[in-house]
């Protein structure tokens, strides 16, 4: 059994679809919530769920242990970003290569980079008058918003649109296709129990197969 720990730091729509996807799956198991904010909506659909929670404190996620004795402890696999708006710290990094997955409400690269989440980035897309946006699926690196993008999906943006009706477009692709990727991804990892450099070199493979773009009407 996989197991997977959510990160996420707001009210948790995409970590809702993700518990529900996996609520039955007999090979992958959300495990674990984690969160930076003490009173998060995404802190009641775990407790709603029976999931335990880790909440961060920013000294020692960024300077410290990075919490990895506890995800350690609550036997995760596999990190997933769902709305998590902080940078994930080196450390973690190095300790889950290959396994650490983000969602962006933007093509990128464009739209990318520290500060571009969330209205800011459907607010850059609207003014820079954009003909599409969508999401990209990425693996996590050190940097923002840069690591090997794994799957694209597109949405058009018409002249009628407002970073309000954008948001509702994204999010509608977020929740039809984040679950189902995070799925594929972790199915086709290496074995729990293989080298680290191994899971990675499967990821890389499944990415390669996995990447495509196509329109949404």
């Amino acid at each position: 059994m996989k197991q997977i720990a959510i990160f996420a730091s707001g009210a948790g729509s995409n970590a809702s679809k993700i518990i529900d996807h996996f609520r039955s799956h007999a090979d992958i198991k959300v495990s674990l919530v984690v969160c930076n904010k003490p009173g998060a909506g995404v802190l009641d659909i775990a407790q709603k769920e029976g999931i335990p929670t880790l909440i961060l404190e920013k000294e020692a996620f960024f300077r410290g242990s990075a919490y990895l004795e506890e995800l350690r402890e609550n036997g995760v696999d596999f990190i997933v970003l769902a709305g998590f708006l902080w940078k994930i710290p080196s450390a973690l990094v190095k300790a889950y290569p290959g396994r650490i997955i983000n969602i962006h409400p933007a093509l990128l690269p464009k739209y990318g980079g520290k500060g571009m989440y969330g209205r800011f980035v459907h607010e850059a897309v609207v003014e820079a008058k954009e003909t599409e946006t969508g999401i990209t699926i990425h693996y996590v690196d050190e940097l923002y918003d840069h690591g090997q993008v794994i799957f694209q999906e597109r949405v058009p943006v018409t002249p009628e649109d407002t970073p309000g009706t954008v948001a509702q477009k994204v999010h509608w692709l977020e929740h039809q296709h984040f679950p189902k990727i995070i799925e594929a991804v972790v199915a086709a990892d290496a074995p729990a129990n293989a080298h680290p450099a191994n899971a990675h070199q499967a990821n890389a493979a499944k990415s390669s197969d996995s990447r495509r773009s196509t329109d949404v009407t």
